[in-house]
């Protein structure tokens, strides 16, 4: 274990980074959270006792000019995204920003951009990517054991309908199931393939009550060699969390696809040659092994696994699915 460890700054006591990312963070290996910062210094002091943080601000400029810190994560809302990446990466801080990095891939791109100017890293916080399942799972498929791949199914949805004022329904603030859910199933399908799709098509709910923007969404992304993913993501149906791959040979079923359980549930399942199999996969904080790569990086110099492109590759991908929601069409990238 390194003596030297990666002083983190979190900007917002947004429920994902007082859930999961701070406590994950804290269990890192290389990092330490030393500081949060919100719009008040109430809010700020009061999820510092909390969480045992030393150091709260009462604004994200104070925190930004604390020269002791070496990294800040974004949990704010997606239209912030853009504007305190940039302003991080000015202030020589690195950056995770919490998924989807923007609200399209124009933005993502000046993100990437001000971040590579500044010589600091950016990373979208996709956490179930850091999770060795996930290589287990690519190296089963490289194996042979399902044969060819010929299609995925994702699906991520859960119901909080009733909180008309959440973040998540406001139009403004890049509310929506796609941005919110559905960024899971496409980018898990794209590390899977090790390919970027081709066509999108995207059928959506857009609900008058959440300020129209998309509460369920089901979708078709045309990746080459005529594999396809399929997904349903939605923030007003009963929940799911599950992505499937399908073979001609057999299936890999994944139960607990993105958010783990710390429990049996986060094992995988193979089904080939009329036999069915458990894959167990350790018990281990995605967060904790994200906050740890980008640890590692800053201190040793190891490359991400995941860079910036792969963020804007990303969003092209989101923006394509959303056009096509909107539109009612197939749309080519």
């Amino acid at each position: 274990m390194s003596e030297k460890k990666i002083r983190w700054g979190i900007l917002g006591c947004a429920n994902i980074a007082v859930r999961a990312v701070i406590p994950g963070t804290q269990k890192s290996e290389t990092g330490v959270v030393a500081a949060i910062a919100s719009r008040g210094i109430g809010k700020a002091q009061e999820t510092a006792e909390k969480m045992g943080i030393p150091t709260a601000y009462g604004s994200y400029e104070e925190l930004l000019a604390d020269e002791s810190i070496d990294a800040v994560y974004i949990p704010l809302p997606n239209h912030l995204h853009k504007e305190w990446t940039i302003k991080a990466a000015e202030a020589g801080k690195h950056v995770l920003c919490e998924k989807p990095a923007a609200l399209n891939a124009e933005e993502t791109r000046e993100m990437a951009a001000a971040c590579e100017k500044a010589g600091v890293i950016f990373a979208e916080a996709f956490m179930y990517r850091y999770h060795p399942r996930y290589q287990m799972i690519r190296e089963i498929i490289a194996s042979g054991e399902i044969g060819e791949v010929r299609g995925i199914h994702g699906a991520f949805t859960f119901n909080n309908a009733k909180d008309t004022g959440n973040v998540r329904y406001q139009q403004h603030m890049g509310g929506g199931s796609i941005y919110d859910v559905g960024v899971y199933p496409i980018s898990a399908a794209r590390f899977i393939l090790g390919q970027e799709p081709e066509a999108a098509t995207v059928h959506g709910f857009f609900s008058p009550e959440h300020d129209g923007v998309d509460m369920m969404a089901s979708g078709l992304l045309e990746f080459p060699n005529s594999v396809a993913l399929t997904f349903d993501c939605g923030m007003w149906a009963a929940g799911r969390n599950v992505l499937e791959i399908l073979g001609t040979d057999g299936r890999i079923e994944v139960p607990s696809a993105f958010v783990t359980n710390g429990s049996e549930r986060d094992h995988f399942i193979v089904h080939a040659k009329g036999e069915s199999r458990e894959v167990q996969v350790p018990y281990l904080n995605q967060y904790a092994l994200q906050a740890d790569a980008i640890g590692r990086s800053v201190l040793y110099g190891e490359p991400m696994p995941f860079g910036p492109q792969d963020a804007v590759n990303g969003m092209r991908v989101v923006d394509a699915c959303l056009t096509s929601a909107r539109e009612r069409r197939r749309i080519e990238l």
